[in-house]
């Protein structure tokens, strides 16, 4: 139990460290919005020259405060420790971004140069990245992440969609401090990605798959799947056409991940086996996803 929660904390460490590089690396310096409460950081900070990191910890306090009760304690207290560290980060490499121009001002350097559009598809992914495994090992960056997760706890809506509808008013008011429409299209593209990269990494962690199988040796088989796979089996009791002898079908929901075990337990057990494997859009209950509410 322990050794989980170390690791489910050092994946969301992970998580956060990538997400503040993409943030503060590709996003900041080229002036593109990311939504959320990090693109109403980086609008304050480019519209009063207040650190982003500050503003960043200051609204994610009040949005925490607001959720303690829907989301429960320990996951404000994570999602406190997770606001800290991100404003640490930021703060940090801002810092080491940041030089004197030749006017006296303070400015980001660019890492790639002239090129926003490369940095709006990098900075986009790593953000997503970033996030992904932090909603995999069960923590959040805080600010939108609160309300997206508000939300998908009580409705079958996904993590990305759920913040894209909370993010596009957020990208839209970067319009009225730049003026520049190629911009905005720019900080609509970063948030399209961003979320892409979001769904395809959850989603795809979280893909679920359902195996029929047929065998003389379905005892076995069955065993073997609940001792090496720790997955539930299902005994279907059928018949056969054409030979109009009984026949017992294994029916098995397992992650995507777990497939390639239970693909070398049967072959092992019966290589002789019939086998089905399709992909099932979702499944809920025990071992699984829960059931939401609505």
């Amino acid at each position: 139990m322990i050794k989980e929660l170390i690791f489910s904390y050092f994946k969301i460490l992970i998580g956060l460290i990538v997400f503040s590089i993409g943030y503060t690396c590709f996003m900041l310096p080229y002036q593109i919005m990311s939504g959320g409460v990090a693109g109403i950081s980086a609008l304050i900070y480019y519209a009063t020259g207040f650190h982003a990191s500050y503003s960043f910890l200051i609204i994610n306090v009040v949005l925490i405060l607001m959720a303690w009760y829907t989301l429960g304690w320990r996951f404000c207290v994570r999602t406190i420790i997770a606001t800290v560290v991100v404003s640490f980060m930021i703060d940090y490499i801002q810092a080491m971004l940041t030089v004197v121009g030749p006017d006296g001002k303070e400015q980001m350097t660019q890492l790639l140069g002239n090129q926003m559009f490369m940095a709006c598809v990098i900075g986009a992914m790593i953000e997503g990245l970033g996030l992904a495994i932090v909603f995999l090992a069960g923590g959040s960056t805080g600010g939108t992440d609160i309300v997206a997760l508000t939300v998908n706890k009580y409705r079958n809506i996904s993590l990305g969609r759920a913040m894209l509808f909370v993010d596009i008013f957020v990208v839209g008011m970067s319009y009225f401090i730049f003026r520049d429409i190629q911009r905005l299209v720019a900080c609509y593209t970063t948030l399209f990605i961003s979320i892409t990269t979001i769904d395809y990494v959850v989603n795809g962690v979280r893909q679920s798959v359902q195996f029929t199988i047929i065998s003389t040796k379905y005892a076995e088989i069955a065993q073997a799947i609940c001792d090496k796979v720790d997955r539930g089996v299902t005994i279907l009791h059928g018949e056969g056409w054409y030979s109009k002898e009984p026949r017992s079908v294994l029916l098995i929901m397992a992650r995507r991940q777990e497939s390639r075990l239970i693909f070398q337990l049967i072959r092992i057990i019966d290589p002789k086996a019939f086998v089905t494997m399709s992909n099932v859009e979702g499944v809920f209950g025990e071992g699984f996803d829960k059931i939401k509410k609505g």
